[in-house]
């Protein structure tokens, strides 16, 4: 009985070393991954970069569109890609690998959350690339870029502005009487000897202007300016 589990700890040993030894060998676990495996697998990336990068370019309904951030999103997904092959070959390559973007620090702030969604989803369609899972790779970013698209057309399209209007006070009591027909939030108002400027946050859907020329069309009526408006900075 004692030579027996003598004989299964020498095994289980030298099965350790063996495992430890062969996650050492880099040179002989990096031949696993074949020209064509690395090709198809950057080819996937690039694939679902690209659908990514259409999606956002055409039905990006923030603020301000970034066609830098767009390539960066492009090229995260392809850099992932290869940086999974790089981990999936080889254990101590990848331990170093986490180290190394373990110090990497982004400081670049992000305006819209709809920009953090399109970061992951290029991180996770290069995930699923990098690891070998093509078909998963081209359905999901395919399934995700038609949810996303049928989402942005159902959405009621309502945007915020701030509606800023320069009058004197002769006109007050008629801007106050259209403020009563709205449904706003004061902002500002300053008052100036006898001239007021007003700011006040609106919704409008399909861009609807017509703020404007009912504000404008009032005696003592200075200016009127509609500055769209989403809560951090304006356009």
């Amino acid at each position: 009985m004692l030579q027996h589990l003598t004989a299964l700890a020498e095994s289980t040993g030298d099965d350790l070393l063996s495992l430890i030894g062969q996650s050492f060998d880099i040179t002989a676990q990096l031949e696993s991954l074949s020209l064509p495996r690395i090709l198809l697998a950057l080819l996937t990336a690039t694939l679902c970069g690209a659908i990514i990068y259409l999606v956002y370019r055409m039905f990006y309904r923030g603020v301000v569109y970034s066609d830098n951030f767009n390539i960066l999103v492009l090229l995260i997904t392809v850099v992932t890609a290869f940086i999974i092959m790089t981990i999936s070959a080889n254990l101590v390559l990848s331990l170093g690998m986490v180290g190394a973007l373990s110090i990497v620090r982004f400081r670049s702030a992000i305006k819209d959350p709809l920009d953090v969604g399109f970061l992951f989803w290029g991180v996770g369609a290069g995930i699923t690339a990098g690891a070998g899972l093509y078909f998963v790779a081209i359905i999901g970013t395919v399934f995700v870029a038609a949810l996303y698209i049928i989402l942005t057309m159902v959405k009621k399209e309502r945007r915020c502005y701030l509606l800023v209007v320069r009058y004197g006070t002769d006109a007050e009591s008629n801007v106050n009487a259209l403020l009563g027909t709205l449904k706003y939030k004061l902002k500002n108002k300053t008052q100036i000897n006898d001239r007021i400027e007003l700011t006040i946050e609106i919704k409008t859907a399909n861009n609807d202007t017509t703020q404007l020329s009912r504000f404008k069309a009032i005696d003592g009526v200075d200016s009127v300016t509609l500055l769209e408006y989403n809560g951090e900075y304006m356009n």
